[in-house]
């Protein structure tokens, strides 16, 4: 029977000079992913293709020290609150909030110092003993942090199965009403990195989506996909309408979305959210997830100025990132599905990122 193992070994130093610590989880059969303490970044996960050979199919960066400046949440840990609030205000009960606004006036992924830049302390999990490789990791986030209210302590678990498959699960408990929205950011590159995503096909179990201002904030309710650059419900490749001359798309150069999923049997139960495809590698990768959203954004920023550990640069649309998540600035939508936490209640989340490849 394969082994599965979690091991730790030093990653330089966080900014604050606070100690980072590099993880890897090893399924045993194939599938590895490395995770850093810092922004509980997943750094690495290494896949084998349709033929058996390894590559690692998520943009790292070389060193601790490009993780420290500036980059586009490369693999990261987002919140307190995933996606965007407008304005970067909210009020709840009665109490206006404000989160220091980070892009065109607001508050993205949590503020500037959200949980991506925070060192998480992490170990090993219980769960190893039942056969995966499972690696928890907990931040304390204090009231008033980043503007948000209440304290709020999250544990996040990353897994590994003897399938492959990656599950990230989060939970997270209040000492008073706050808002929370987490998921991570990994960018998806299905070939190993190599070109670009837009021949990749997507497939998603969705058939409405939220069109949005040219500053990423949602107009209002969903509108159907049907007919539209954005109807994904048979697999087709990324790149077949992100040129159209569509204000959604050009507004920010391809898609940077969130699609209304298909709602679950019941609250807490996995459903299959995406698939995304590689023709050239054989690779597929399905999405699972309690979540409502999924956040599609086709690396548009990407210009060529980060690189890689190996000195690749990565260019526009050379990654895909699907982003479990609420939808954007839910706590000032009351029509949305409430992202609100209070105290005596546990958040929960689980996102799975399965390989079927590997299995079929």
């Amino acid at each position: 029977m394969p082994h599965r193992t979690v091991t730790g070994s030093p990653y330089g130093t966080a900014p604050d000079g606070t100690a980072v610590h590099r993880w890897r989880l090893d399924s045993g059969s194939g599938v590895s992913a490395d995770v850093l303490s810092f922004g509980g970044i997943v750094a690495g996960l290494r896949v084998p293709d349709a033929s058996g050979d390894v590559g690692d199919i998520v943009l790292g960066l070389p060193d601790m020290a490009a993780y420290s400046a500036p980059h586009p949440y490369l693999g990261a840990l987002v919140g307190r609150y995933a996606n965007r609030i407008a304005g970067g205000e909210f009020t709840l009960d009665g109490q206006t909030h404000r989160v220091p606004v980070t892009d065109r006036g607001h508050a993205l992924h949590g503020g500037p110092d959200g949980f991506h830049r925070r060192v998480w302390k992490g170990g090993p999990a219980s769960g190893n003993s039942g056969g995966l490789a499972a690696l928890c990791l907990q931040l304390h986030s204090p009231d008033g942090d980043m503007g948000f209210p209440g304290v709020l302590d999250v544990e996040v678990t990353y897994s590994l199965d003897r399938s492959g498959t990656l599950a990230v699960e989060y939970r997270a408990r209040t000492d008073r009403a706050t808002v929370v929205n987490l998921t991570n950011h990994s960018y998806f590159n299905l070939a190993g990195g190599h070109g670009d995503v837009l021949g990749h096909t997507l497939q998603l179990e969705a058939d409405a989506y939220l069109p949005v201002t040219a500053e990423a904030i949602p107009l209002g309710p969903p509108v159907p996909t049907a007919g539209t650059a954005f109807d994904f419900r048979t697999a087709r490749p990324i790149g077949d309408r992100i040129a159209e001359e569509d204000a959604q798309l050009t507004d920010a150069g391809g898609y940077d979305h969130c699609w209304v999923l298909a709602p679950s049997a019941a609250p807490g139960v996995l459903r299959r959210a995406a698939c995304l495809a590689d023709p050239g590698s054989g690779r597929r990768m399905e999405v699972w997830t309690t979540e409502p959203g999924i956040q599609v954004y086709t690396g548009n920023a990407l210009d060529g100025s980060l690189t890689g550990p190996g000195g690749k640069p990565y260019e526009r649309h050379g990654a895909v990132c699907l982003e479990t998540q609420h939808f954007p600035d839910s706590p000032n939508r009351p029509e949305y599905p409430s992202t609100v936490l209070r105290p005596g209640q546990e958040y929960r989340s689980r996102t799975e990122f399965r390989f079927p490849h590997l299995t079929s």
